[in-house]
């Protein structure tokens, strides 16, 4: 069978040279052939080195890759989470369509709906005032507790909906360290406090010791045992909860089909339902259904997902650059690179295909990012200058939500068409020279400070452009970078859906916790460790 992935490496290896300018300048049109619509929003890749015969390898490596077939596997509730034994249905929570969905013969969709009106009711119960705290106060603000994809998605998201927000106010706490739940609670009224705890298992360590730490404050602070009335899980673990305090009705639940990363759509995002309302919060799941109709229907050409993946598998496999910048010019977006380094590098960081040999090649690459313009003041210049090429990932709104600022908003648009224009075209030395002269500099010193001024050019970049950061655009943003790791986990050949790696340091810190108390000794401890230990003894 041909070796499709030589014949992108040999076709490279013809190309790597090109200017990606000069693809401009033999085809005006370029713009139309590499770039996709879908869902309201315009996702350009002319900006990279890609052309027809790359692209078409790529195309013919996804179907022989068989991400078609694995992606109507997914859709259609089959086990493709292997390891583990799972389907991996987090699109059913935000199914709309009224189609059923069924896992090992049997329908989720009336479950799943089920738990979605209960929420609703849940949210706007504390919304109204009709639900109220321990001394029959209304509920003011809400503190989520959870960790990694607790914790990820609802931040991210409620940051991003803050014009939305007319419900309590949010708050999150993930880190073990003190200094996460007591900065928190400082700030709180205890009586008009809603703890939501976020755990599948009820059992992550971190999540249930700040848990802990926060029943304790507020048992303390008003004086009784029983703060039930303040309290929310969200678990599957119905025993666990119960003997913390939780009542019954209070508890949220989902299948083990839905992985913690991409877990949002669900009772995970009740906080987030909370801020913005149920209404809102249907709209979210209505984007993020819209772009799994889109990614379901579309032709792989149209596909933007699919384009999506195979811009980064030609950047990472091919081109061999290791990581990608993800870079939203919107602040609210501020924790949204964050949110997709847990999609992308907990799904695709393995080494090991499906079939348990050594992956052959490198998979998920590096995944980083700050909003524009805060980066430009900080990052860019190793984007631009330095000697590792850094794949770009720009988006930006045609609008923002302050009309009143709308002068800021065409600045901020301009910086961003302007970096993505930049990293393509560069600087030459004659360009710097000329600058350099015009300056009046002259001889060596004129050369030399040119060179400063060159900039290599020719690095790529892709343009996310979307109407406006509303719900339903949020949910088509992340569904669309969700469907885009499954696509390039298919074509690696890896499970996306299990994250093995975390689980060694877990076990270990557990063990390790009585060294560091002193409570056990750390017999047979490497030299490194017990070094540490005992650097950390008072």
């Amino acid at each position: 069978m041909r070796d499709i992935w030589n014949d992108l490496q040999n076709h490279y290896s013809h190309i790597k040279d090109r200017p990606i300018v000069d693809l401009f300048n033999v085809d005006d049109t370029r713009f139309s052939h590499f770039s996709v619509n879908a869902v309201d929003m315009v996702l350009d890749y002319s900006k990279t080195n890609l052309d027809s015969t790359a692209r078409g390898l790529l195309f013919e490596l996804m179907r022989n890759t068989g991400v078609e077939s694995k992606r109507d596997a997914m859709f259609a509730g089959e086990k493709i989470n292997d390891t583990e034994g799972r389907a991996v249905l987090h699109t059913a929570l935000r199914n709309l369509s009224g189609v059923p969905i069924k896992v090992d013969g049997t329908d989720v969709m009336p479950e799943v709906l089920q738990t979605l009106e209960n929420m609703k009711l849940f949210s706007s119960a504390v919304r109204d005032g009709s639900l109220r705290g321990a001394t029959g106060k209304p509920f003011s603000d809400v503190v989520n507790i959870g960790i990694g994809g607790s914790d990820l998605g609802p931040v991210m998201a409620t940051a991003a909906m803050a014009p939305y927000h007319d419900g309590p106010r949010t708050h999150f706490v993930s880190n073990v360290d003190g200094a996460d739940i007591h900065d928190t609670l400082k700030r709180l009224n205890p009586e008009t406090t809603l703890l939501i705890i976020a755990s599948k298992t009820f059992t992550t360590i971190e999540t249930m010791t700040n848990a802990k730490s926060a029943t304790d404050w507020m048992k303390s602070a008003l004086g009784v045992d029983d703060i039930s009335d303040h309290l929310v899980a969200l678990s599957t673990a119905a025993d666990k909860t119960a003997a913390f305090g939780v009542k019954p009705e209070r508890v949220f639940g989902f299948e083990d089909w839905v992985g913690g990363r991409y877990s949002v759509w669900g009772p995970i995002g009740l906080s987030l339902m909370l801020a913005i309302g149920g209404d809102d919060f249907v709209q979210f799941l209505q984007g993020a259904h819209d772009m799994d109709t889109h990614f379901k229907t579309a032709p792989m050409e149209q596909n933007m997902p699919m384009a999506l993946a195979m811009v980064g598998v030609w950047h990472s496999n091919i081109c061999g650059y290791a990581t990608r910048a993800v870079l939203p010019y919107e602040q609210r977006l501020t924790r949204l690179p964050a949110y997709l380094q847990q999609l992308d590098m907990e799904s695709n960081g393995k080494g090991v295909a499906m079939d348990g040999t050594d992956l052959p090649r490198d998979s998920g690459p590096i995944v980083w990012g700050e909003p524009g313009t805060n980066g430009q003041h900080a990052f860019y210049q190793l984007i631009h200058q330095g000697t590792r090429v850094i794949p770009c990932e720009f988006m930006v709104a045609k609008a923002g939500h302050e009309p009143e600022l709308a002068h800021q908003h065409e600045l901020l648009q301009a910086n961003c068409l302007a970096q993505s224009e930049a990293l393509m075209l560069g600087r030459d030395v004659d360009a710097a020279r000329a600058l350099m002269a015009a300056a009046g500099l002259k001889g060596d010193e004129l050369e030399r400070q040119a060179r400063h001024r060159v900039f290599q050019g020719s690095r790529p970049s892709t343009t996310l452009i979307y109407p406006q950061l509303t719900p339903k655009m949020l949910g088509a943003i992340i569904a669309l970078y969700e469907h885009r790791v499954f696509v390039e986990g298919v074509i690696w050949g890896l499970n996306s859906f299990d994250q093995w790696g975390v689980e060694l340091g877990k076990v270990l810190a557990t063990e390790m916790q009585g060294y560091v108390s002193g409570a056990e000794a750390p017999d047979g401890k490497d030299g490194s460790t017990l070094g540490l230990l005992a650097a950390l003894k008072p």
